[in-house]
């Protein structure tokens, strides 16, 4: 029996591995900063604003639901990240589930993987110290403004 749940995590855990692998071999389509003032103590955030800012230069500015903060006594919280496999910006809008968390970097911190229903894959990490970001189940939802 422990090999079988052995065996089904390996089915499970081996594609994300290989999106989020893909993914860094690939050049960001841009970038992508969010902010959010406040964080309700045990019970996260909804989140907040956003800006994407593609290769080109190109702003678009852009509001999320869904993604909240395993910390408490926050009362601001910043996150960047990246955009991969964005050929067209409204493909960006949508609903995003985990590909892969926790994905280590050099200098400390991790990067959460999602990826929306039109395969815009998003590498995010919080930037203050100590905060993890955490997916709410029904996943994070984004709309451009």
């Amino acid at each position: 029996m422990t090999m079988l749940k052995t065996l089904r995590g390996l089915f499970v855990a081996i594609p994300l591995l290989l999106l989020a692998t893909s993914v860094s071999a690939e050049e960001p389509a841009g970038t992508v900063t969010m902010e959010s003032e406040s964080v309700a103590i045990g019970i996260g955030v909804e989140w907040g604003d956003g800006t994407l800012t593609l290769e080109d230069g190109k702003k678009y500015n852009f509001s999320v639901e869904g993604l909240s903060v395993v910390d408490l006594g926050v009362s601001k919280v910043s996150t960047t990240g990246e955009i991969y496999k964005l050929a067209d910006v409204s493909k960006f809008a949508g609903t995003y589930t985990a590909a892969k968390a926790g994905i280590a970097v050099g200098g400390g911190g991790e990067w959460t993987v999602l990826e929306n229903q039109n395969g815009v894959v998003m590498k995010l990490k919080a930037t203050q110290v100590g905060i993890k970001l955490s997916l709410a189940g029904e996943g994070l939802k984004v709309d451009l403004k």
